[in-house]
């Protein structure tokens, strides 16, 4: 088998992520608004699903991977705005009532200097009142301990490929992992090998990084069936308001 190329794990992407709740409710969100900014929008498929669902609204979707936005753009899904930047490097002042990083984007915000940054950026986007929606996993329920080598992940992937995705975790300090990602056959030979620091953050730490950008909680869940947020929770589910 070949080496995996950046276009193949963009479609596995696809795959390892596939639709479930968290999109159910992030999608809520999206149609209730009027113009909407996908921060961390990989291969475009929540927008993809608000126009097949009815949105006429502005949709743009931000990704600062070449290889993601190249599949979402070969989707052609009608009149989106795609953009190629990370999260801090936004330059959209007033223009969106709804922003959202999906599928724990947030996490990849690991450093205190890109979560100030991107929160910034994400705030200056948005019309006062506009909303913010994300979900980043909560560090007091320690979920990374469970992604290890004797845990791997079978998968089929868009050309037919049988794989198998192997993780490893080397916890860093303050709440920052740093996870290995092996795209390997299923008798084991790497393909390829994708790193990525993770920040797993408290509800407490959270909402004073929000509160300091200029955004107030309007909603927090434990889950993205409403439950609520406690300190066992894996994941901390939120709506956060831009300020008037």
């Amino acid at each position: 088998m070949r080496a995996y190329s950046d276009g193949d794990a963009a479609a596995l992407y696809d795959v390892l992520n596939p639709w479930g709740a968290s999109d159910d409710f992030h999608l809520r969100h999206m149609m209730a608004a009027p113009s909407v900014l996908d921060v961390g929008c990989g291969t475009g498929t929540l927008l993809a699903r608000a126009r097949d669902n009815g949105h006429s609204g502005r949709l743009c979707g931000v990704d600062p991977d070449e290889g993601m936005l190249g599949r979402a753009r070969a989707k052609s899904i009608v009149d989106v705005e795609w953009v190629l930047a990370g999260a801090a490097d936004l330059t959209f002042r007033g223009e969106f009532a709804h922003a959202l990083m999906a599928s724990h984007a947030f996490q990849c915000l690991a450093t205190d200097a890109d979560l100030r940054a991107s929160l910034a950026a994400i705030r200056a986007a948005l019309v006062d009142g506009g909303t913010f929606a994300f979900e980043t996993r909560n560090r007091l329920a320690r979920e990374w301990e469970s992604w290890t080598p004797d845990n791997p992940w079978d998968v089929v992937d868009p050309d037919g490929r049988d794989l198998r995705m192997v993780y490893d975790v080397r916890e860093r300090a303050d709440g920052v992992v740093t996870v290995a990602e092996t795209t390997a056959t299923r008798d084991g030979v790497p393909l390829r090998v994708d790193h990525a620091d993770l920040r797993f953050i408290t509800e407490a730490d959270l909402d004073a990084y929000l509160t300091e950008a200029g955004f107030t909680v309007a909603e927090r869940y434990g889950d993205f069936r409403g439950g609520p947020c406690t300190p066992s929770s894996a994941e901390i589910v939120t709506v956060a308001r831009a300020a008037r």
